[in-house]
């Protein structure tokens, strides 16, 4: 049997945690869990497929150094791009982890009435980001061609002359310029590269890659949706002491 005061304090504690609980801004959590994930998805994959595919260009589609350097190079500067955004993705969710915090009703208590500018940043940069997932799909595309026309190749071993017709040229996608030798891969050339560990990793990251691009969209667009009602409630609503939660 527990005493009047033992009840009294578990009823204490009880109320703590839940106005705790309370404060907890699980939107915003659920959100920098997800943009943690995909950026670390999308960064990591992307910068490896892009080194893999400079080597696969390298090895069966260029022969002379010159056809690819500017390849190169793009591909470069595409890996210290990559740095940047994971850098700056790191940071920024963070920021945005604390302003869900910042704009619970438990810490609005404490520091009063508090006016979000970081809705519409969030908002455009998921705009933004949105052409970056769309981007990602584009080697994505040209991998799949590449390995439907491998799947083609397979069907049709017992004819030779249909099969050499069949190729993936580089050129076409403007990886390579219209002057490179040999610029693509046909028939059974095509298909031993398409059983390479090499091509089957790139394949992969490069799908990944993808993945966490879309990840970090949804990231975002939960975010902007939970800074939207953190912001709705506390202009609003935050004279009768009701507080966000997301």
């Amino acid at each position: 049997v527990f005493s009047q005061k033992e009840v009294w304090v578990c009823g204490c504690c009880y109320d703590c945690c839940m106005r705790c609980l309370g404060g907890v801004p699980y939107c915003s959590l659920v959100a920098t869990l997800l943009c943690f994930s995909g950026i670390a998805l999308f960064c990591g994959c992307g910068h490896q497929a892009l080194t893999e595919t400079e080597r696969l260009i390298e090895t069966y589609f260029a022969r002379n150094l010159h056809d690819y350097i500017t390849l190169a190079y793009i591909i470069q500067y595409f890996q210290y791009v990559i740095y940047g955004l994971a850098s700056f993705f790191f940071l920024y969710c963070i920021a945005l982890l604390a302003e869900g915090f910042y704009t619970t009703s438990a810490a609005k208590q404490t520091f009063g009435e508090f006016r979000s500018t970081m809705c519409v940043m969030t908002y455009l940069l998921a705009v933004l980001w949105l052409l970056v997932f769309a981007f990602s799909a584009l080697p994505v595309y040209f991998f799949y061609n590449m390995d439907a026309t491998c799947s083609t190749i397979a069907v049709l071993t017992e004819t030779p002359a249909s099969i050499n017709q069949l190729c993936v040229d580089a050129r076409q996608y403007g990886l390579l310029p219209w002057n490179a030798v040999p610029g693509k891969a046909c028939g059974m050339t095509l298909s031993s590269i398409c059983k390479t560990r090499e091509y089957q990793m790139t394949y992969n990251l490069y799908v990944a890659a993808f993945a966490g691009a879309g990840i970090t969209l949804l990231a975002l667009l939960t975010y902007t949706v939970s800074s939207t009602y953190n912001f709705a409630v506390l202009r609003y609503l935050g004279r009768k002491g009701i507080g966000p939660r997301c």
